[in-house]
């Protein structure tokens, strides 16, 4: 399970038995980068798996959840989604009034975010052989016609390098700035999932993110984005660590954090900083636009509880969190994901 679920497992087992046989290619943003969509010919091309269980969890669905998940891929890199296909396999048996309640909500979704299906495939397999319901979404893009803008702005303060949004591009200074509590939608589900009842009073964050990142680009000073899924906030500031070669050090009591979430980890021994969300954007951007750009995300609806967690340092090698106490401690990747099958 800990090689799909988004940590260093995930990475050595990509790395070492899938793309290892994939033949390479030249693209703006190739496979190889490891960031949420490709670029191949300015065409923004994302696709995404989803198997969460169960397949309806408070505040939202398999249904929701593949077409945030893949519009949200598809915005932090610096595109402007416009369509995507749907592929379902469908357990035999499966209760019809399901497949309506999900393709419902996937409508709903793509209605909400302005992202329509253009097209799709529907498979049926026998009992026993997936559970209940597997769906694959895939999107196409173009360039954000806001991008070039945020680019200019943020090269008024220093080089940029990369043309989108990529892992790559922190660097020493950047702020990192987070749209939204930590953990929800991992927490949310678990809880309804094993019944520990936490999921009373919190739901899952699921939410297509293009309009809050379109209003962030328009400020400008953008260097990179990335939602925060499996592997939660921790695996992708270890992620900007490793690729932009440069530390981090962000603040314990500044990352938003739900009390209910924070109560659930307690007692369960996890770390809600590993957990997925499927509703937050995580943005580096030049210290000189940080207050203007946590202005934009928090004059969005799902941007409310954002905040300015830190900065990118080379005084560290890593992600450092300074604790509440005044010490410090190492934010490690995890290995796997603490909550399977949230996505």
């Amino acid at each position: 399970m800990n090689h799909g679920a988004g940590g260093e497992s995930m990475q050595d087992f990509l790395s070492k038995h899938i793309f290892s046989h994939l033949p390479a290619m030249e693209s703006d943003v190739p496979l190889s980068s490891f960031d949420d969509s490709a670029v191949v010919d300015g065409i923004v091309f994302t696709t995404d798996g989803h198997t969460v269980k169960p397949l309806f969890f408070p505040g939202g669905d398999i249904g929701s959840l593949s077409v945030a998940g893949t519009v949200n891929d598809i915005s932090v890199i610096g595109g402007q989604p416009l369509a995507l296909s749907l592929s379902m396999i469908i357990e035999e048996g499966l209760d019809i009034d399901i497949v309506d309640r999900v393709m419902q909500s996937i409508g709903r979704t793509s209605q909400d975010c302005g992202v329509p299906v253009a097209t799709g495939d529907t498979k049926v397999m026998e009992a026993g052989a997936i559970d209940q319901m597997v769906v694959v979404t895939s999107a196409v893009g173009r360039r954000s016609p806001y991008l070039d803008h945020n680019i200019a702005v943020a090269k008024d303060y220093r080089p940029v390098d990369s043309q989108w949004m990529t892992d790559d591009n922190v660097r020493e200074g950047d702020a990192i700035i987070v749209s939204g509590t930590m953990g929800d939608h991992g927490v949310a589900l678990l809880s309804f999932r094993e019944g520990y009842g936490f999921e009373s009073t919190l739901q899952s964050d699921v939410a297509p993110l293009n309009g809050l990142i379109e209003s962030v680009l328009k400020v400008g000073g953008v260097t990179a984005m990335k939602d925060p899924t499996r592997g939660g906030l921790a695996n992708t500031l270890n992620e900007w660590c490793h690729k932009s070669s440069v530390g981090m050090e962000v603040v314990d009591a500044d990352i938003p954090r739900n009390d209910t979430v924070v109560n659930a980890c307690d007692l369960l021994g996890i770390d809600p900083l590993s957990i997925g969300n499927e509703g937050k954007v995580v943005i580096a951007c030049v210290p000189d636009m940080a207050e203007a750009v946590l202005k934009a995300v928090r004059s969005h609806p799902r941007g409310a509880n954002a905040a300015m967690i830190g900065y990118a340092t080379k005084k560290y090698d890593r992600v450092v969190v300074r604790t509440e106490m005044g010490g410090r401690r190492i934010m490690e990747a995890p290995v796997g994901d603490p909550v399977p099958r949230i996505c």
